[in-house]
């Protein structure tokens, strides 16, 4: 067994589902990067600006590198994968159920990098799981666990519920061989997307994006994209529910760590909306939820209320429209219009002095006089 075959059977003894090794020559799509960063598709986030050369040369993450050990553990199935999802429990994307991947890979990846020095004297290692300057699904593609699919996502005949993880290493190794195409004509996540965010094959538009504005966006949420984000409280995963990899997939995903956790699981819309600060921490703790942060969370699921229209959300509404955050009360505000919340709504903007939730309250105002609207 040579060196490569011998790390890709360590990596599947270390806890990961699938395991391949990657060449480190410039990244093909370098020039796919620029463009993309050049349109401002990234939107906010403009931490994808910085140290791109890295990105584009992976050989410069780490002084001699010649290899990249790449690894995969797979999430969920379709199948059975939203029994937690019941008629209130908030939609979140499935990465984000269980454990932090962030922190399960990491650990494993230590150790498994730990290893490799130990067996090859002299060679060095670093790890990276969804951090660093490292174009993941590029190198992942290489190494042969799958091929970039039109909703950009890294797709396998497995399907697409992975996470990815990487050690760089100065060990030269014989390469995977990739795969092929897997879309052909197929452009079933581009039509499902509610928002837009897929305008191409390979092109993520991050401005239209749900996972973007319910995770990675700070404060109010723009009123033009409210309604599109639909029950998403947390990332989105429309685009991999239609692939059709995805649906042929029914063999459960053996990585118990990731699933969902009863502290989170009997959290519904208004328990989510209520949220301390100490709840917060003690229900979140070693959660990919975090990334959203508190603030994020309760802005989230007032914007779900608002889109589920239920007369229920009223009572947990209109208590936000007291809380000394600006964006959950301009949220709040926005949910109890579609709610047709007049006389709630008329009391607060007497109260309110912040301009920007004075606004969203008059507009607020203006839907709930609408005859669409619910409530009195």
């Amino acid at each position: 067994m040579d060196r490569a075959e011998t790390l890709v059977r360590w990596a599947s003894e270390a806890g990961f589902d699938r395991a391949g090794i990657a060449s480190l020559e410039p990244i093909e799509r370098g020039e796919l990067l620029r463009r993309w960063l050049e349109r401002g598709d990234h939107a906010g986030m403009a931490w994808m600006e910085q140290r791109s050369a890295e990105r584009v040369e992976p050989r410069r993450i780490l002084e001699g590198a010649k290899s990249a050990l790449c690894v995969a553990v797979q999430y969920a199935p379709l199948a059975g994968a939203v029994e937690a999802e019941g008629d209130l429990w908030p939609r979140v994307a499935r990465y984000a159920h269980g454990r932090d991947y962030h922190n399960l890979m990491g650990k494993r990846l230590r150790k498994l990098a730990k290893r490799i020095r130990q067996a090859f004297p002299g060679s060095e290692t670093r790890a990276y799981v969804d951090t660093g300057p490292v174009l993941e699904r590029e190198l992942a593609a290489r190494a042969g666990l799958g091929v970039q699919g039109k909703n950009t996502c890294l797709l396998s005949r497995e399907g697409s519920f992975f996470l990815l993880g990487e050690i760089f290493t100065t060990l030269d190794l014989a390469p995977s061989e990739p795969l092929a195409d897997l879309c052909g004509r197929c452009t079933r996540c581009l039509d499902a997307c509610p928002t837009g965010a897929l305008p191409e094959p390979y092109r993520l538009d991050a401005n239209r994006c749900i996972s973007y504005w319910t995770i990675e966006h700070r404060g109010a949420i723009p009123e033009e994209m409210r309604q599109g984000i639909g029950e998403w409280v947390f990332g989105c995963d429309v685009c991999q529910e239609v692939c059709p990899w995805n649906i042929r997939r029914q063999s459960p995903a053996e990585q118990p760590d990731l699933h969902l956790p009863p502290q989170r699981a009997e959290l519904d819309l208004a328990g989510l909306l209520a949220l301390d600060e100490e709840s917060y921490r003690e229900r979140f703790r070693g959660s990919a939820m975090q990334r959203a942060r508190r603030e994020g969370l309760r802005r989230n699921a007032a914007l779900v209320m608002g889109n589920r229209r239920d007369p229920r959300y009223r009572e947990p509404l209109t208590e936000a429209l007291e809380d000394d955050d600006p964006a959950l009360r301009a949220q709040a505000a926005w949910s109890l219009g579609r709610l047709g919340a007049r006389s709630v709504l008329a009391g607060a903007r007497e109260r309110e002095t912040d301009p920007a939730v004075a606004e969203e309250l008059d507009r607020a105002l203006q839907v709930a006089a609408e005859p669409f609207s619910t409530g009195t």
